[in-house]
Protein backbone atom coordinates (compact mmCIF):
# COMPACT_ATOMS: atom_id res chain seq x y z
CA UNK A 1 0.00 0.00 0.00
CA UNK A 2 1.57 3.57 -0.97
CA UNK A 3 1.95 5.66 1.51
CA UNK A 4 0.83 9.17 0.54
CA UNK A 5 1.71 12.64 1.83
CA UNK A 6 -1.24 14.84 1.11
CA UNK A 7 -0.71 18.47 1.05
CA UNK A 8 -3.96 20.39 0.10
CA UNK A 9 -4.53 24.27 -0.08
CA UNK A 10 -7.99 24.35 -1.63
CA UNK A 11 -10.36 25.65 0.50
CA UNK A 12 -13.58 24.94 -1.02
CA UNK A 13 -12.58 21.24 -1.83
CA UNK A 14 -11.12 20.42 1.82
CA UNK A 15 -11.44 16.49 2.00
CA UNK A 16 -12.09 15.58 -2.00
CA UNK A 17 -9.15 14.33 -2.79
CA UNK A 18 -8.05 12.83 0.51
CA UNK A 19 -11.63 11.39 0.40
CA UNK A 20 -10.90 9.80 -3.08
CA UNK A 21 -7.61 8.46 -1.60
CA UNK A 22 -9.23 6.72 0.60
CA UNK A 23 -11.98 5.36 -1.54
CA UNK A 24 -9.32 3.82 -3.82
CA UNK A 25 -7.88 2.40 -0.73
CA UNK A 26 -4.75 4.55 -0.17
CA UNK A 27 -3.12 5.48 2.79
CA UNK A 28 -3.35 8.94 3.41
CA UNK A 29 -0.49 10.01 5.87
CA UNK A 30 -1.50 13.80 6.68
CA UNK A 31 -3.90 16.71 5.20
CA UNK A 32 -2.63 19.72 5.60
CA UNK A 33 -2.43 23.66 3.93
CA UNK A 34 0.83 24.65 1.99
CA UNK A 35 1.69 26.77 4.65
CA UNK A 36 3.83 23.87 5.93
CA UNK A 37 7.42 23.35 5.68
CA UNK A 38 7.16 20.31 2.53
CA UNK A 39 10.55 19.36 3.15
CA UNK A 40 10.69 18.64 6.67
CA UNK A 41 7.54 17.13 6.21
CA UNK A 42 8.32 14.65 3.81
CA UNK A 43 11.38 14.47 6.17
CA UNK A 44 9.31 13.65 9.26
CA UNK A 45 6.82 11.07 7.44
CA UNK A 46 8.76 9.13 4.50
CA UNK A 47 6.09 9.31 2.06
CA UNK A 48 6.35 6.97 -1.16
CA UNK A 49 4.26 9.54 -2.88
CA UNK A 50 3.55 13.95 -2.31
CA UNK A 51 0.01 14.86 -4.06
CA UNK A 52 -0.51 18.59 -3.88
CA UNK A 53 -4.22 19.81 -4.41
CA UNK A 54 -3.81 23.43 -5.22
CA UNK A 55 -5.79 25.78 -7.03
CA UNK A 56 -2.81 26.99 -8.63
CA UNK A 57 0.50 26.21 -8.00
CA UNK A 58 1.72 29.71 -7.29
CA UNK A 59 6.01 30.47 -6.47
CA UNK A 60 6.17 29.14 -3.22
CA UNK A 61 4.42 25.75 -4.16
CA UNK A 62 7.34 25.73 -6.87
CA UNK A 63 9.95 26.43 -4.04
CA UNK A 64 9.18 23.96 -2.05
CA UNK A 65 8.43 21.34 -4.71
CA UNK A 66 12.12 22.09 -5.54
CA UNK A 67 14.11 21.55 -2.25
CA UNK A 68 11.69 18.18 -1.85
CA UNK A 69 12.77 17.04 -5.37
CA UNK A 70 16.52 18.37 -4.91
CA UNK A 71 16.90 16.95 -1.35
CA UNK A 72 14.72 13.66 -0.75
CA UNK A 73 13.31 12.89 -4.29
CA UNK A 74 9.84 11.14 -4.44
CA UNK A 75 6.84 11.08 -6.99
CA UNK A 76 5.11 14.32 -6.52
CA UNK A 77 1.82 14.48 -8.35
CA UNK A 78 0.25 18.09 -8.50
CA UNK A 79 -4.45 17.93 -9.06
CA UNK A 80 -5.17 21.73 -9.71
CA UNK A 81 -7.25 23.62 -11.99
CA UNK A 82 -4.57 25.84 -13.84
CA UNK A 83 -4.73 24.95 -17.56
CA UNK A 84 -1.94 27.56 -17.92
CA UNK A 85 0.80 25.30 -20.30
CA UNK A 86 3.54 27.31 -18.87
CA UNK A 87 2.85 26.85 -15.45
CA UNK A 88 2.23 23.21 -16.14
CA UNK A 89 6.18 23.87 -17.66
CA UNK A 90 7.21 25.18 -14.35
CA UNK A 91 5.82 22.32 -12.14
CA UNK A 92 7.26 19.65 -14.18
CA UNK A 93 11.13 21.46 -14.04
CA UNK A 94 10.71 22.24 -10.65
CA UNK A 95 9.94 18.35 -10.15
CA UNK A 96 6.26 17.49 -10.49
CA UNK A 97 6.13 13.69 -11.74
CA UNK A 98 2.34 14.37 -12.68
CA UNK A 99 0.48 17.32 -13.57
CA UNK A 100 -3.41 16.65 -13.80
CA UNK A 101 -5.77 19.59 -14.50
CA UNK A 102 -8.94 19.15 -13.38
CA UNK A 103 -10.98 15.91 -12.15
CA UNK A 104 -9.95 13.65 -9.33
CA UNK A 105 -11.90 10.78 -9.79
CA UNK A 106 -10.93 7.72 -7.49
CA UNK A 107 -10.77 5.31 -10.36
CA UNK A 108 -8.13 7.32 -11.99
CA UNK A 109 -5.79 7.57 -9.24
CA UNK A 110 -3.62 4.54 -9.43
CA UNK A 111 -3.33 4.70 -12.94
CA UNK A 112 -2.25 8.65 -12.41
CA UNK A 113 0.11 7.45 -9.55
CA UNK A 114 1.87 4.48 -11.41
CA UNK A 115 2.44 6.86 -14.14
CA UNK A 116 3.91 9.35 -11.74
CA UNK A 117 5.76 6.62 -9.98
CA UNK A 118 7.13 5.14 -13.32
CA UNK A 119 8.23 8.40 -14.73
CA UNK A 120 9.96 9.60 -11.66
CA UNK A 121 12.26 6.28 -11.84
CA UNK A 122 13.14 6.66 -14.95
CA UNK A 123 13.81 10.51 -14.09
CA UNK A 124 16.34 9.23 -11.39
CA UNK A 125 17.63 6.65 -13.70
CA UNK A 126 18.64 9.48 -16.24
CA UNK A 127 20.05 11.49 -13.22
CA UNK A 128 22.34 8.59 -11.82
CA UNK A 129 23.82 7.88 -15.22
CA UNK A 130 24.30 11.99 -16.00
CA UNK A 131 26.36 11.95 -12.59
CA UNK A 132 28.29 8.50 -13.24
CA UNK A 133 29.12 10.18 -16.46
CA UNK A 134 30.29 13.29 -14.99
CA UNK A 135 32.16 11.88 -12.49
CA UNK A 136 33.96 10.19 -15.18
CA UNK A 137 34.91 12.93 -17.39
CA UNK A 138 35.80 14.66 -13.69
CA UNK A 139 37.83 11.80 -12.92
CA UNK A 140 39.75 11.92 -17.09
CA UNK A 141 40.73 15.28 -16.77
CA UNK A 142 42.27 14.40 -13.56
CA UNK A 143 43.97 11.74 -14.96
CA UNK A 144 45.34 13.58 -17.81
CA UNK A 145 46.74 16.42 -15.27
CA UNK A 146 48.40 13.48 -13.74
CA UNK A 147 49.98 12.24 -17.38
CA UNK A 148 51.07 15.48 -17.96
CA UNK A 149 52.80 16.16 -14.30
CA UNK A 150 54.77 13.49 -14.29
CA UNK A 151 55.72 13.96 -18.12
CA UNK A 152 57.36 16.54 -17.33
CA UNK A 153 58.51 15.35 -13.94
CA UNK A 154 59.59 12.13 -15.95
CA UNK A 155 60.75 13.68 -19.08
CA UNK A 156 58.88 10.68 -20.69
CA UNK A 157 55.97 10.40 -23.30
CA UNK A 158 52.19 10.33 -22.66
CA UNK A 159 52.25 6.53 -23.35
CA UNK A 160 55.14 6.27 -21.17
CA UNK A 161 53.29 8.21 -18.06
CA UNK A 162 50.27 6.13 -18.37
CA UNK A 163 52.24 3.07 -18.53
CA UNK A 164 54.24 4.30 -15.35
CA UNK A 165 50.50 5.08 -13.45
CA UNK A 166 49.08 1.59 -14.66
CA UNK A 167 51.65 -0.07 -12.74
CA UNK A 168 51.57 1.89 -10.15
CA UNK A 169 47.77 1.28 -9.65
CA UNK A 170 48.25 -2.54 -9.92
CA UNK A 171 51.36 -3.00 -7.68
CA UNK A 172 48.95 -0.73 -4.77
CA UNK A 173 46.00 -2.40 -5.57
CA UNK A 174 44.20 1.12 -6.05
CA UNK A 175 42.17 2.83 -9.26
CA UNK A 176 43.85 4.90 -11.80
CA UNK A 177 42.07 8.01 -10.17
CA UNK A 178 43.53 7.10 -6.66
CA UNK A 179 47.72 7.42 -8.57
CA UNK A 180 46.75 10.40 -10.57
CA UNK A 181 45.55 12.20 -7.13
CA UNK A 182 48.30 10.83 -5.50
CA UNK A 183 50.86 12.62 -8.33
CA UNK A 184 48.55 16.04 -8.27
CA UNK A 185 48.64 15.78 -4.29
CA UNK A 186 52.87 15.45 -4.67
CA UNK A 187 53.32 18.10 -7.39
CA UNK A 188 51.46 20.29 -5.08
CA UNK A 189 53.05 19.70 -2.24
CA UNK A 190 56.38 20.34 -4.49
CA UNK A 191 55.50 22.99 -5.84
Amino acid sequence: MLRILLIDDTEKKVGRLKAALVEAGFEVIEASGLTIDLPARVELVHPDVVLIDTESPGRDVMEQVILVSRDQPRPIVMFTDEHDPGVMRQAIKAGVSAYIVEGIQATRLQPILDVAMARFESDQALKAQLQARDQQLAERKRIELAKGLLMNMKDCTEEQAYTLMRRQAMSKQQKLIQVAEQIIAMSDLLG
